[in-house]
């Protein structure tokens, strides 16, 4: 073990090629460092490059107004919205303090909230106007912290938004929202004219049997007056007594008396009928439209249901069960355009069935007015039912149908506090219900 040390101690030469070899080694082991460490670097620089052309291009290309701000407040970059509305462009801007750029009332706006940024990071959210050479342009200001590595307060970043802009935006979904209301309220005039369409024929029958009565009793009534009026001309000339009694025989006067009465109470009849139609008419074509008022959902749904009969023609008769009486606020037009969909649906849907059968049950649940409207006819498939109440569709033949009448119920409903809801069959059960008038905190 001690001869190679012998050897190394004697050979001079062996012990420098050491020595180089790890010195060469050494240098070999930094150069690949410094070249890691200048790619590294380089790759960096590009990053930074890449960061700043994109941070470049965003100021240049950025419509709002944007400001890089320091942290003693001066600009440090600004976009190119912001150097076209200041006079002077860039060069006025770069390095000034931002709140100079503002207006009096802005400057001080711009102050108060850079200290609340150094003290507790908060976006500040306010308007603010900078001066150009065609007057002030109001602004809505975002300001927001820029933070280091330790959280600490480096900065702002100031966005600004013009006004101007933003109101005729907000001018223009106003009109927008407008529109759609209008037209939402097209729509369910559109379909209470459909729904009228349908009842035409119906309601000229109906007005035509009391009217006929009428006329028939008027003319019986002209007929008596007559024979009235032959027998007190006979009076008044003095005729003798067994004339008298042989004319009331020939006039048969005493039948026609009897008669009177009758024909009085056909023609107050008929014309109380035909006033009930027109009245059913006026209600049920009134445009619905104003404030809610407290009304009798149970007469609402029977004139809705009575004005569809007579529109079908079907010999259908709707039954009505439950309570007589539900006080609910709303508008009535409205409501009972729901009641006409339903009754017309379920009437399509038991036409040509054996034993049609449709109902409207009335009750009283959980503190709520609930109209059920059922019929006996082949129901809804499973597959549509999440469909029903969705715009145009529809499961009738084309043409018998516009698919917006369970939709345009179910908007109504919601829209007086209520809700149309499809519930499990047999055949198709509809339920509304709607907030009683008498609820607490209803007035």
């Amino acid at each position: 073990m001690d001869e190679p040390d012998a050897l190394t101690q004697d050979d001079p030469n062996a012990m420098t090629d050491e020595a180089w070899q790890s010195v060469l080694r050494a240098v070999d082991q930094t150069y690949s460092e410094l070249v890691a460490h200048q790619e590294q670097l380089e790759h960096q620089n590009a990053e930074l490059t890449a960061a700043k052309h994109l941070i470049e291009g965003v100021l240049h290309s950025v419509s709002d107004v944007l400001i890089v701000i320091d942290r003693d407040g001066s600009v440090a970059e600004a976009s190119e919205s912001l150097f076209a509305l200041v006079s002077g462009g860039a060069p006025e801007v770069l390095g000034r303090p931002v709140a100079e750029i503002f207006d009096a009332e802005g400057a001080a706006q711009i102050a108060t909230a850079l200290n609340q940024l150094r003290m507790n990071h908060a976006v500040a959210d306010f308007e603010a106007s900078i001066p150009t050479e065609t007057g002030a342009q109001p602004f809505h200001i975002v300001l927001s912290p820029r933070l280091d590595a330790r959280d600490r307060f480096g900065g702002a970043v100031l966005s600004g938004r013009p006004l101007g802009e933003l109101r005729r935006a907000y001018a223009e979904l106003e009109l927008s929202h407008e529109q759609l209301k209008q037209a939402q309220s097209q729509i369910v005039r559109n379909e209470k004219l459909a729904s009228l369409g349908r009842l035409l024929a119906g309601v000229a029958h109906e007005l035509n049997n009391p009217i006929s009565f009428v006329y028939a009793s008027t003319h019986a009534l002209e007929k008596y007056v007559g024979q009235f009026e032959t027998y007190f001309q006979q009076v008044q000339s003095g005729a003798s007594r067994d004339e008298l009694v042989r004319l009331r025989s020939e006039l048969k006067l005493e039948r026609a008396l009897g008669n009177l009465s009758t024909a009085i109470h056909g023609a107050r009849e008929g014309a109380e009928r035909v006033r009930d139609i027109v009245a059913d008419l006026r209600r049920l074509s009134s445009e619905g439209s104003g404030e809610k008022v407290v009304f009798d959902l149970a007469e609402t749904a029977r004139v809705g249901a009575r004005w569809v009969e007579r529109g079908a023609k079907s010999g259908v008769t709707v039954a009505f069960t439950g309570e007589d009486s539900l006080r609910v606020l709303g508008v009535p037009g409205h409501i009972q355009q729901i009641v006409m969909n339903l009754v017309q649906n379920a009437l399509d849907a038991v036409d040509g069935g054996a034993a049609p059968e449709v109902r409207i049950d009335l009750a009283v649940q959980g503190g709520r007015a609930r109209m059920t409207v059922s019929d006996n006819g082949p129901g809804i498939p499973d597959e549509q039912r999440a469909a029903v109440f969705d715009p145009f569709f529809t499961t009738k033949p084309v043409g018998k149908g516009t698919g917006l009448g369970l939709s345009i119920s179910a908007k109504i409903a919601d829209e007086h506090g209520g809700q149309l809801s499809l519930l499990p069959g047999p055949g198709a059960v509809f339920v509304l219900d709607l907030p009683l008038a008498d609820t607490p905190g209803e007035a």
